[in-house]
């Protein structure tokens, strides 16, 4: 297997910082800590370099804080200079490990995403199913606290089989350490916090090993995973049972993670299946009732002048053009009318 070195310098390279510094501040352009960054954005990108050059940059402590939207989550944000870091180690990695990733893997790729997963499940079933004229089955698997129980030394050693630099292997160890934190009391986290781009960059990088796995040791030939979900689709029940401990094994052996006991089932094709916030039946597609509740409490928001019309509309352009994808016309123009009334 190719191993690469010398990626430090381009990396921690002028033109790098300066474009990671621009993908960090998207979107974020009025937030009082981008603001404050930028008021002498000169000298803050030559020092954070200089801190790199040197090997002297340590992030800073994250800040964690709860998210109930559409679940209830815990999120860890980086300070913006450490974003900055973030993305310029991004920039660099991503294109040598997405080469050697499997094509449907699903999620924080560049041309896929959500609908992606969701018409390439589309053409398995039809596959699987002969067009819907034969019963099929699917595994529906989640990995139980995935992104918390991320064992960073297998994490480190699985980057080790491709890069080979060790100034950039120190740096991504000051950003993987950075993630074991207090969070109040003796509570340890001892994973990858939610809300890193590196922690999404990384969760691909982990759970590549079991897409090689299931792909090529079980020779599995409809599987599709998004993050820590995945499904794998086949004709005969007593198979994906047989898959399923195969699978559940091998992410107990090598990568200490397990099944999510409660959300991991084998289910008829027929009946529905949730995956990528639908649930997929044979002839429509239905919203989960959670991405309902959302943009409804978002208006909700809006009644209450809690945001304003510029904010709402723009939650909705990026809720309806995930909903379109369900039979959704009639809710959606509800939804249009719900924002519209006095």
């Amino acid at each position: 297997m190719k191993t690469h070195n010398n990626l430090y310098s381009k990396i921690i390279s002028q033109e790098n910082l300066i474009l990671a510094w621009q993908k960090a501040r998207k979107g974020k352009t009025k937030k009082k800590y981008v603001i404050e960054f930028e008021k002498d954005l000169e000298l803050n990108l030559l020092e954070l370099r200089e801190e790199l050059l040197k090997q002297e940059y340590f992030p800073k402590p994250l800040v964690t804080f709860i998210l109930r939207d559409p679940k209830t989550r815990k999120i860890s944000k980086s300070d913006f200079r450490d974003r900055i870091v973030h993305h310029a180690v991004v920039n660099v990695l991503e294109p040598i490990f997405d080469k050697t990733f499997i094509y449907d893997s699903c999620a924080n790729r560049k041309g896929k995403g959500t609908t992606f997963a969701l018409q390439r499940f589309e053409l398995f079933r039809r596959k699987v199913t002969k067009n819907f004229k034969t019963e099929s089955f699917c595994l529906k698997a989640d990995i139980k606290h995935y992104f918390q129980e991320v064992d960073l030394n297998i994490l480190l050693d699985i980057i080790k089989k491709k890069i080979a630099d060790e100034k950039v292997l120190w740096l991504i160890g000051q950003i993987l350490n950075n993630s074991t934190i207090n969070l109040g009391g003796s509570e340890l986290f001892r994973g990858m916090p939610l809300g890193n781009l590196t922690s999404q960059f990384f969760a691909n990088v982990y759970l590549n090993e079991l897409d090689y796995f299931v792909k090529h040791t079980l020779k599995v030939k409809y599987y599709i995973r998004y993050v820590d979900d995945f499904v794998v689709l086949y004709s005969s029940k007593d198979q994906l049972e047989k898959w399923k401990i195969e699978i559940d094994n091998f992410l107990r052996d090598k990568l200490y993670l397990e099944l999510h006991p409660d959300k991991s089932k084998i289910i008829s094709l027929s009946r529905g299946v949730d995956f990528v916030g639908f649930r997929n039946f044979y002839h429509f597609r239905l919203l989960r009732k959670r991405n309902i509740r959302q943009i409804l409490t978002k208006i909700k928001r809006y009644k209450n002048k809690e945001i304003s019309k510029e904010k709402i509309l723009e939650c909705f352009q990026g809720w309806n053009a995930y909903a379109k994808w369900a039979n959704t016309f009639i809710l959606r123009k509800s939804i249009v009318k719900r924002i519209n009334s006095k």
